[in-house]
């Protein structure tokens, strides 16, 4: 298709959320292309705004608010649609926000373009929507855009053209009692392996050198034929095509044996897991309704370290649960200080409606709740710059990005350790060794800025 770009509409794109609303509003950008729009930044006044939003927080909706707010400063006359997970839970809510023209629900994602193509914004119809209960279809994403907007994560940069996240599952059959995401995206669905491998093979050959498999509940991926992750990374690791493979998120009860063991000796995946735990108390992570225990936790830990020695392994934490008291929070602080992980995500605990937490009793105060954040991000501190002192003067492989940041630009190595160096275009995706200090693992910046 051949796109004049002085008479093409132009789009624009803010995300906010997971790395899966990244791959998604990617691919809905490249979909846009093909119905003749051009994307441009947020702020190029463009004639339609597309907020891919999220709801795993309150925080997150009120950002969501605030951003329709900015969009019509930007660009008054703009179409604003709004998609993503707030969309679908709360479609009525926004479609009441001033300004906004479209909601689109989970299952009408994927159609975006076709619908603001040609739906009239005049219309009475401002809300595109299906029950949740009845969303059954995958929509197969990857991010590969220059100018997709992303605001939640320091390792995704907006011209990222080094690493694509692909989406090979969606939606979650567990019903963790804190989490929405169930109800905003519904039931847990697969791609193909075959359609993953084209999309690998086609990334790979337009310059990626590092996929990222994610989904809301990556380790429950399963075909309609029986296959399961493990499956899918054994036929991912024979293929001839040379890349970095990385995992982003997976449940401690789905990381099974055969899972650790082909990553011990995989050409391809990246010796990094992130493996969610929630809380260092048993009797919290029942209240949560987790698959799992500490005993688990720990076990697999143990079981990677033993295999992966080098490997890193960070942990996502929620404080101030309900029912959470000091004698729990202090449990999880140990349990924490004695595990042999890398790095920590430490989330807030937020009221959602429509979750069952809500009703619980024993509610943390919010300054209670803060302060526990803050000595889990202390602690989250030291256990990364344990780990990054560790691999002091190891000579090791890091991939390059794109990013000029104070001339300054920064890569991973393959077991995560972040990399700065003095920006050189000629080095952009390129897979430099380096010996690691303290300069180029910014661990002194890093000091210097916690004082």
């Amino acid at each position: 298709m051949s796109v004049d770009i002085h008479s093409s509409k132009k789009v624009a794109f803010y995300t906010l959320g997971c790395k899966l609303n990244f791959s998604e509003s990617s691919t809905l950008s490249r979909e846009f292309s093909r119905y003749g729009y051009r994307e441009v930044e947020f702020h190029d006044s463009p004639d339609i705004y597309v907020i891919n939003s999220c709801s795993v927080t309150d925080n997150a909706d009120k950002k969501c608010k605030k951003i329709i707010r900015k969009a019509l400063s930007n660009s008054p006359n703009a179409t604003i649609a709004v998609t993503g997970c707030f969309a679908q839970l709360n479609p009525e809510t926004i479609a009441e926000i001033p300004g906004v023209d479209f909601v689109i629900g989970a299952d009408q994602k994927s159609q975006l373009p076709e619908l603001i193509k040609n739906i009239d914004r005049k219309s009475k119809q401002k809300v595109f929507h299906t029950k949740i209960n009845n969303v059954e279809h995958f929509f197969p994403s990857y991010s590969f855009s220059e100018k997709v907007a992303y605001h939640h994560y320091d390792d995704i940069t907006a011209n990222d053209r080094t690493r694509s996240f692909l989406k090979i599952q969606d939606g979650c059959d567990y019903s963790c009692s804190f989490c929405t995401i169930p109800l905003a995206r519904g039931k847990s669905r697969s791609g193909s392996i075959d359609e993953i491998k084209n999309q690998i093979i086609f990334l790979v050959s337009q310059g990626i050198k590092e996929i990222v498999l994610t989904g809301v509940n990556t380790g429950d991926f399963k075909t309609q034929d029986g296959k399961r992750f493990y499956d899918l990374l054994c036929e991912i690791e024979n293929m001839k095509e040379s890349f970095r493979l990385r995992i982003s998120s997976i449940e401690p009860n789905l990381l099974e044996d055969d899972i650790i063991q082909l990553s011990a000796v995989s050409q391809k995946i990246m010796p990094h897991f992130h493996i969610p735990l929630q809380s260092g108390s048993d009797k919290i992570l029942n209240r949560m309704r987790r698959r799992y225990l500490t005993g688990l936790y720990k076990e697999r830990i143990e079981k990677i370290k033993s295999l992966i020695p080098h490997v890193c392994i960070g942990a996502d934490v929620i404080v101030g649960f309900p029912g959470e008291n000091e004698n729990d929070f202090s449990m999880t602080c140990h349990f924490i200080k004695n595990l042999d992980i890398s790095y920590l995500h430490v989330f807030t605990y937020s009221e959602r409606p429509q979750t069952d937490a809500i009703s619980l009793n024993d509610s943390v105060p919010q300054k209670i709740r803060s302060e526990r954040s803050a000595i889990l991000h202390e602690l989250s501190f030291q256990k990364r710059m344990f780990f990054y002192n560790s691999f002091q003067g190891q000579n090791m492989e890091v991939l390059m990005e794109a990013e000029n940041k104070n001339g300054f630009m920064y890569g991973f190595t393959k077991n995560y350790i972040r990399v700065r160096i003095p920006y050189d275009p000629l080095l952009v995706n390129e897979l430099v060794w380096l010996i690691l200090d303290k300069n180029n693992m910014g661990i002194k910046l890093k000091i210097e800025n916690r004082k």
